[in-house]
């Protein structure tokens, strides 16, 4: 069942997603060739709850063990932080959550790490515009098929493979509501928006095949040709029948010295960081 929200749940969600923003821009400068992955878990609970007097979303939810999920080059989603030393070349996805006010903030950007191969940086970038591809068909009238064809077909022009097995999500008081969001899909199909709906949108896109599977660690999802993938995570409401920005990349541009207007449409009022 779909839980739609007052504009004033909106709000208090938007506050929750900006926790989880913030950190990802705090993580962002920790980011650098020999830190361990563990420390940037610790960075990132102590930060939600010192500074933002918020809760960690993952820690303890379905067991998750840490605050941050991080995964690095083939993996998807799901990583755990280890003791894995991050290198020059590597791609990060780092994925993170964060409940205040008893609502969720959910979403990921995937980090390149110094100089990364063309090829990566390719796939990071058309990940990230499919992104907005999909929050584009998150509007009055429209239905789940609708992002996940957006999404598809953008990212299968590049010869990408779209994850099939993990979803986006609706997002409230619990991590995962109804409806799930998938990457892929046909126009047309599908549950029907409703005004105050609010969803994470998350295309999860690999360089090779879509085919995945999980590692021993019963989390880690990791591409299954060893080939790297990308992720990366918004957090959207659905405003006057208009896709509205929860969740923001700024902070982590501010911190990496990144100019970019493209979360601008998708926002009713501008976002001071």
């Amino acid at each position: 069942m779909i839980i739609p929200k007052t504009k004033e749940e909106i709000e208090l969600m938007r506050e929750s997603a900006l926790v989880v923003s913030r950190t990802l821009g705090m993580i962002a400068a920790e980011i650098k060739p020999g830190v361990k992955l563990n420390k940037l878990d610790e960075l990132a609970e102590a930060y939600i709850r010192e500074e933002e007097n918020a809760v960690p979303g993952f820690k303890g939810l379905y067991d998750c063990p840490s605050t941050l999920l991080i995964s690095a080059n083939d993996q998807v989603v799901h990583g755990l932080p280890t003791d894995f030393e991050i290198q020059e070349g590597d791609i990060l996805s780092i994925d993170c959550g964060a409940i205040k006010n008893g609502y969720y903030g959910d979403h990921a950007y995937t980090f390149q790490v110094g100089e990364i191969k063309p090829e990566f940086a390719k796939l990071l970038e058309v990940t990230k515009e499919s992104l907005y591809r999909g929050i584009r068909e998150f509007k009055a009238g429209n239905r789940v098929g609708d992002i996940g064809y957006a999404i598809q077909n953008y990212c299968e022009s590049f010869g990408y493979g779209v994850v099939r097995e993990l979803v986006g999500h609706g997002l409230g008081k619990k991590l995962h509501e109804d409806p799930e969001i998938p990457n892929y899909g046909k126009r047309g199909r599908g549950k029907k928006f409703i005004e105050g709906m609010t969803i994470a949108i998350e295309p999860m896109i690999n360089l090779g095949t879509h085919r995945v599977k999980q590692l021993k660690d019963g989390w880690t999802i990791v591409t299954d040709d060893g080939r790297p993938s990308a992720h990366f995570e918004h957090n959207v409401a659905l405003v006057d029948g208009k896709p509205e920005l929860l969740s923001t990349f700024g902070y982590i541009y501010k911190v990496l010295g990144i100019e970019s207007d493209e979360e601008n449409e998708f926002r009713q009022t501008a976002l001071v960081l």
